[in-house]
């Protein structure tokens, strides 16, 4: 009976054809089928067949009163000291209290990197060639001792990578930290459809579905009981931030401290746009709202605006590190659909089937995914914060697989990021003109993950090691 229903309510919202070959399929092939379609709300399909896809919603991103949004500087760029220092207190204090947890958005593959496996089990470091999930998890182990909390850990996998995920965080006995404070749940998926709006079928029996982007997690941390978890743990702010950035300070006591000063549901990490091009959202101010605009929605000509000292007036980049509270992603993962994310439309060449239920492999478009961004919850927040971050200290992502962004240029950048940390205590480490060491060495978060902790087990160090190639500090 719940099979029959669930077929009929398929046709009866025009989505029948998701059945056409529902007889043709054996009962493990029916059975998917049904689990996929159980899935899909028929009335979001709907509403977003209205909105995205009837004919003009399609037209650009609404530019009017759009201007650049403030953002607190760095005290070497003109911030206030003092205020950076409150803020590092305040964040301090909440790491001690147990009131912040970590989470990761780690659903996509290696696939760009040339990599077949979760790209959390991609290698990134510079010397023992540890992978991104290995780097996290001994900066939250290193930051939960400092701050004598250990750290709950939030991970979110796709359906495509979530076996692997766990799979390799118990063969590596999930790099020291308590397992019961690990939890992985999976992101959600949304059908592609056809110009109509008409659900397509990947193969007879399977519908072609996506994950529906990392604004997903919001829906996905309460769906799968996560924001209850921490409720009961006393957790009530959440450090976000994603897979592909080792740099990343997945625990960062003033940005913390910022998010909790201001009274602000959700703030955001920025850094300074190194030239008008550079493919980063920009943070800007629309109608009194904070919002972040895509770099390939803002006109090149805005990009390119410069202030009366020369600098580019929409400098703040976005470098997908956020805070948000418990209660915000809460409302957000169940406010309707006039409160709720936006879905973005993006036309793909989607592998289907013909009427006769053949493969077909289109040359061009032939459908639309759709994908909401976690930063579109930052107009629906109160008092949204962004404060600047040095680039050197927080954001080297792993993206592809040569030239920008690549594991070459990130671990450059760690061996970067370990020579400043040893020049400001003290040490000699030659260099080029770029700052990266004549020598491969590398330094465990669990010695330090950040100046200060990195400051801390210096001093403890007598003698001090010659820094030279092969050395590991630990």
């Amino acid at each position: 009976m719940a099979q029959q229903s669930l077929i009929d309510t398929f046709k009866r919202a025009g989505q029948g054809q998701v059945f056409a070959f529902f007889d043709r399929l054996d009962a493990a092939q029916q059975q998917r089928l049904l689990e996929e379609a159980a899935e899909i709300d028929l009335a979001e399909i709907d509403r977003l067949t209205r909105t995205l896809l009837a004919k003009g919603a399609a037209a650009g991103v609404n530019l009017e009163g759009l201007a650049p949004a403030p953002y607190e500087p760095l005290p070497e760029n003109g911030g206030n000291a003092a205020d950076w220092s409150a803020a590092r207190a305040a964040g301090e204090e909440a790491l001690r209290a147990g009131r912040v947890a970590a989470f990761t958005v780690a659903g996509g593959q290696g696939t760009r990197l040339g990599y077949n496996g979760p790209k959390g089990t991609f290698p990134v470091t510079p010397l023992k060639q540890k992978t991104l999930f290995q780097v996290f998890a001994e900066k939250l182990r290193a930051a939960g001792q400092r701050y004598g909390k250990p750290l709950h850990w939030f991970i979110m996998t796709s359906h495509q990578n979530h076996a692997a995920t766990e799979a390799f965080f118990e063969e590596h006995k999930f790099f020291g930290l308590d397992r019961g404070r690990v939890h992985f749940f999976r992101q959600g998926r949304m059908p592609a459809v056809d110009f109509e709006g008409r659900i397509l079928l990947e193969t007879p029996g399977s519908l072609a579905l996506s994950p529906d982007g990392h604004g997903g997690s919001l829906r996905a941390l309460d769906r799968s009981g996560a924001l209850e978890l921490m409720k009961s743990e006393g957790v009530d702010v959440l450090s976000y931030f994603q897979v592909d950035n080792p740099l990343v300070r997945c625990i960062d006591p003033a940005f913390i401290g910022w998010h909790l000063n201001r009274g602000s549901e959700m703030s955001s990490k920025m850094v300074p746009k190194a030239y008008p091009e550079e493919k980063l959202g920009h943070f800007c101010v629309q109608n009194g709202r904070l919002v972040v605009v895509e770099y390939s929605d803002l006109p090149m000509a805005m990009q390119k605006e410069t202030d009366a000292s020369g600098k580019l007036r929409y400098i703040a980049g976005s470098i997908a590190i956020h805070v948000l509270d418990r209660e915000f992603i809460r409302r957000m993962a169940r406010a309707g659909s006039d409160l709720a994310l936006p879905f973005h439309r993006a036309d793909k060449k989607i592998p289907t089937v013909d009427a006769k239920g053949e493969a077909v492999k289109p040359e061009k478009p032939n459908g639309v995914k759709f994908e909401m961004f976690v930063f579109d919850a930052l107009p629906f927040a109160k008092n949204p914060v962004v404060i600047e971050t040095r680039r050197a200290d927080d954001f080297s992502p792993v993206k592809n697989a040569e030239g920008v962004d690549s594991p070459k240029t990130s671990r450059e950048d760690q061996l970067r990021q370990y020579t400043r940390w040893l020049r400001e205590n003290g040490a000699q480490v030659d260099t080029d003109s770029t700052g990266l060491p004549s020598v491969t060495f590398e330094v465990s978060p669990l010695f330090g993950y950040d100046e200060a902790s990195f400051a801390d087990s210096w001093k403890k160090l007598s003698p001090k090691p010659e820094i030279r190639d092969g050395l590991y500090l630990e």
